[in-house]
């Protein structure tokens, strides 16, 4: 893995001593903005759950293959929630190889992917909100969003691997559910989730490699995760798959210690 920053070195108000699913995800995707208690971290969860690399490598491919086929379809506004930090196959740079219009803004509450986002992100067209999506009315009424985005044309909601660190007393659910309220028809959710088969009996292993991580995954259910699309109609091939198997089945054997379904549906 490539190492990361120097930790003697961070934005104003960078706690550096605690790990971030941002830098954390950063780490796995081989960027350098993390610190040695990122990696750290990423580490000790990679020694538990060594399918986590490719979930992650695979996770960010399908972004860019489902945020290409949503902008192919004619839609050139995009809201990115937990985004992370800014790294290849941004959602704006592959939207706009498609539409050099669109617009984006990207949302996440990590203070540092905030501001690294708005140091490197020097667009007009796009934009970067830091803030929490369990606040989704604040999200929607931001400047940055009412600016850069029509909510009477379509637009395309990503939410991908975020939606698994909103515990169900957060009830990601009705979180989501506000965003999707404000979509247009012929809007699009692109989404990836953490899996498990029976949430009361979740995988320890997961538990245990996340521990002390500044993490708290939620595996969900394939209905539970399903529910995230209701009223949406989903896209070939018409149902949650593993990313990797998006849009097309790739016949690749299943990862053995971790499972992240994916879905692109559209709002008819």
């Amino acid at each position: 893995m490539l190492s990361g920053m120097a930790d003697g070195w961070a934005p104003g108000g960078i706690d550096t001593s605690v790990p971030s699913p941002a830098r954390i995800y950063d780490y796995l995707l081989g960027g350098k903005d993390n610190f040695a208690v990122d990696r750290a971290a990423a580490d000790k969860i990679l020694e538990a759950l060594p399918d986590v690399l490719t979930v992650a490598t695979e996770n960010r491919a399908f972004l860019g293959r489902a945020v290409r086929h949503v902008a192919e379809q004619g839609v050139r506004q995009f809201i990115d929630l937990g985004a992370g930090l800014p790294t290849n196959g941004n959602v704006h740079q592959v939207a706009h190889e498609v539409h050099p219009d669109a617009r984006v803004v990207y949302v996440d509450n990590d203070a540092m992917a905030a501001a690294h986002a708005r140091a490197l992100l020097r667009d007009d067209k796009v934009a970067v909100v830091h803030a929490d999506i369990r606040e989704p009315s604040a999200i929607l009424a931001d400047e940055a969003v009412t600016r850069l985005i029509d909510f009477d044309e379509p637009f395309a909601l990503v939410a991908t691997a975020v939606l698994h660190f909103i515990s169900d007393a957060d009830d990601p659910h009705a979180i989501l559910a506000a965003f999707t309220a404000k979509m247009a028809p012929g809007s699009h959710l692109i989404l990836t989730h953490g899996s498990v088969p029976d949430p009361s009996h979740e995988d320890e292993l997961v538990n245990d490699a996340y521990k002390g991580s500044g993490t708290d995954p939620s595996g969900r259910t394939p209905a539970s995760i399903r529910a995230f699309f209701n009223g949406l109609d989903f896209l070939a091939p018409g149902d949650l798959v593993q990313p990797r198997d998006w849009p097309t089945p790739t016949g690749a054997p299943a990862p053995k210690t971790l499972t992240v379904l994916a879905g692109v549906a559209r709002k008819p």
